[in-house]
């Protein structure tokens, strides 16, 4: 048989409480936080301090459950009566248990129907702070904790929930409808979703509940209503970008300043007031940095010009390695690995996003920056230790971070963008944010040509669509100039010559001078492309041409000196004594002589010099009949 009984804790003696004595013991009366009188006992404990016994408000039932086991459940009762009746319907439930009436997971989330839903969200959020995440991490980030109460409290709110049995998913989906009618963003619609998931897969394991409501909820596709795509820099605007962070920290200070119009009508016309800085561009940043200099301490000048250098080396490593702004955050100076025959950054596993600990490997002169950037700390932690009298380092401490990653990152990166003249946002709708250098590393890979089985590994994604879909940008890779690897397809039954003819490879000069188009034969028409007649004549209206067998025109200033080999007959030979460009000239030129055979075309060749030798047959090409 059950009972109900309030239950008893000590604390300190609150400060300001009264202490008196009735009927030989001791008390204490003090005013609690809400306002309200409160009155204990008072004894001291072992360690020699006065404590207050105080008596809870609420009647606890303490009964035997289903198993056997002895529980103690609050009732959430001040009056003795009706603590009594919850005893009883718990032991009645513990009955049907005994009985194989109600299982013991039935008979458990029971006994959490009762309490108001707000406790089993904030006992949630108490889990998911205090959870081990991938790769041994301690805790989950606090935005995410942050994120998941204001989202389930709105849920709830909104959807009329205040006990667990409340819980449904029709009235869950009937609210995304609603939010995606009001224009709810996809992703952010799909948050909500999942939040309220994960929250019922606990209320699940720890036997709240017996089945999740919200099990699967119906996801919208993101990809179809991307409201902030990513681009890819270009390589000038890359450029652009480095520059301005390696020299904005500097000339921020010596912007120019720029009166205001109603500077006139104030009469401290030197308030501030009246006057602005004038934006940063890019044509201006040098010269504004160097107005900073001469204005500056040299301290402050060098710290500012450090901080430069440290943001420029930042976004260098992040478009070169593909880190995320969290993981390069969370470096330190022994995660770099630069004296290993191949430099690499070694992230651990409970910073990576995967939780699976990486070796990246650094570009050659990205490793000699970071080794200069080393350099430089360590140069100056020993001139601050010599100033102050403190034994000089030998080497930084491994567990420095290796760059100070500021919180509001994304912010100083606008400004940057701003100040490189770089559009936030492209005619595409594409944007441009600190996680786009990402974007940028995944689509230079592929743009050089890297196997995409490489590009994924070295975007350590778990899918080689999410490498080549989401982290590559289309604009920026060569699609017209890959067609020209796809073979030629001619619809007629045209020679190679004409077919590069028609491609515009072949006659246009030709064309241009008003000539017939020549024709090569298929042998030497890949030779002699624009190459031979790059040497047409460039006026239109130049006739000099000679006939050639085939119907065309060549230049006859173009046509070496040729003379008619008689009685000889063949079908091949070259033209001794002549350049390549003569000899195919030759072949275009043909013969225009009629007393020549050889099968039907006629060879010419350069007529040999005259001089004290006898012309012998071996200065003159031989044929046969054959």
């Amino acid at each position: 048989m059950g009972t109900v009984y309030r239950e008893t804790y000590t604390k300190p003696l609150p400060s300001g409480a009264e202490v008196f004595t009735r009927k030989g013991e001791r008390f204490a009366r003090w005013t609690d936080r809400a306002g309200r009188k409160c009155v204990g006992r008072v004894f001291t404990a072992a360690d020699g301090t006065d404590r207050v016994l105080i008596e809870a408000r609420t009647y606890t039932a303490k009964f035997r459950d289903g198993t056997g086991r002895l529980r103690k459940v609050s009732t959430g009762c001040r009056d003795r009566d009706a603590a009594l009746v919850v005893l009883s319907e718990l032991e009645r439930r513990a009955e049907k248990v005994r009985a194989g009436l109600l299982s013991a997971a039935e008979a458990c989330a029971a006994a959490y129907q009762s309490a108001p839903l707000a406790e089993h969200i904030e006992a949630y959020v108490q889990y998911l702070a205090n959870k081990r995440g991938r790769g041994g991490k301690l805790r989950t980030s606090a935005a995410h904790v942050r994120n998941a109460r204001f989202r389930l409290h709105r849920i709830m709110a909104e959807c009329g929930f205040t006990l667990l049995r409340d819980l449904n998913r029709p009235a869950l989906e009937k609210w995304a409808n609603t939010r995606e009618a009001e224009g709810m963003p996809a992703n952010t619609l799909n948050g909500y979703l999942l939040a309220a998931c994960a929250f019922g897969n606990w209320c699940v394991e720890t036997k709240r509940l017996t089945v999740n409501p919200f099990a699967r909820p119906p996801k919208r596709d993101g990809k179809a209503d991307q409201r902030r795509p990513r681009r890819a820099l270009t390589e000038d605007e890359l450029r652009r970008l480095l520059t301005v962070a390696r020299l904005r920290p500097l000339a921020e200070y010596g912007r120019p300043t720029v009166k205001l119009a109603e500077a006139v009508n104030r009469e401290n016309r030197r308030s501030r007031r009246t006057w602005r800085r004038a934006p940063l561009t890019f044509e201006d940043l040098q010269s504004a940095a160097d107005r900073a200099r001469a204005r500056l301490r040299p301290d402050v000048a060098e710290r500012l010009d450090q901080l430069g250098r440290e943001r420029a080396l930042l976004y260098k490593l992040l478009v070169l390695t593909g880190l995320r702004r969290g993981e390069a955050a969370s470096l330190t100076v022994g995660s770099l690995m630069l004296d290993a025959r191949t430099p690499y950054v070694a992230l651990a596993a409970a910073d990576a996003k995967s939780g699976h600990a990486a070796e990246i490997p650094l570009r050659g002169d990205l490793a000699g920056d970071l080794r200069a950037w080393l350099g430089e700390r360590l140069d100056a932690a020993r001139e601050a230790a010599g100033a102050k009298g403190l034994p000089l380092p030998a080497r930084l401490p491994d567990d420095a971070p290796l760059f100070n990653v500021p919180p509001n990152l994304s912010s100083i990166f606008n400004r940057d963008l701003q100040a490189a003249g770089i559009p936030k946002r492209d005619d595409r709708g594409r944007v441009l944010d600190v996680h786009a250098l990402r974007h940028t590393f995944g689509t230079y890979l592929s743009k050089g040509g890297v196997a995409p089985r490489v590009a994924q590994a070295a975007m350590r994604h778990s899918t080689l669509e999410l490498t080549m879909n989401t982290y590559t940008d289309p604009r920026l890779l060569d699609v017209a100039g890959a067609l020209d690897a796809l073979p030629a397809l001619p619809l007629d039954d045209r020679t190679d010559a004409q077919q590069a003819k028609a491609t515009g490879t072949l006659g246009r000069e030709a064309e241009r001078c008003g000539l017939p188009e020549p024709v090569l034969s298929e042998e030497n028409a890949s030779r002699a492309g624009d190459r031979l007649y790059q040497k047409l004549p460039a006026e239109a209206g130049n006739r000099d041409v000679v006939p050639t067998n085939r119907g065309t025109y060549a230049p006859r200033s173009l046509v070496p000196t040729l003379v008619p080999t008689s009685g000889k007959t063949c079908t091949s030979g070259s033209l001794s004594g002549t350049s390549a460009d003569d000899q195919l000239l030759g072949e275009i030129a043909g013969s225009a002589a009629t007393d020549t055979t050889c099968a039907s075309v006629s060879h010419y060749v350069e007529k040999p010099p005259a001089g004290l030798e006898p012309a012998t047959c071996g200065l003159q090409n031989r044929c046969s009949a054959d």
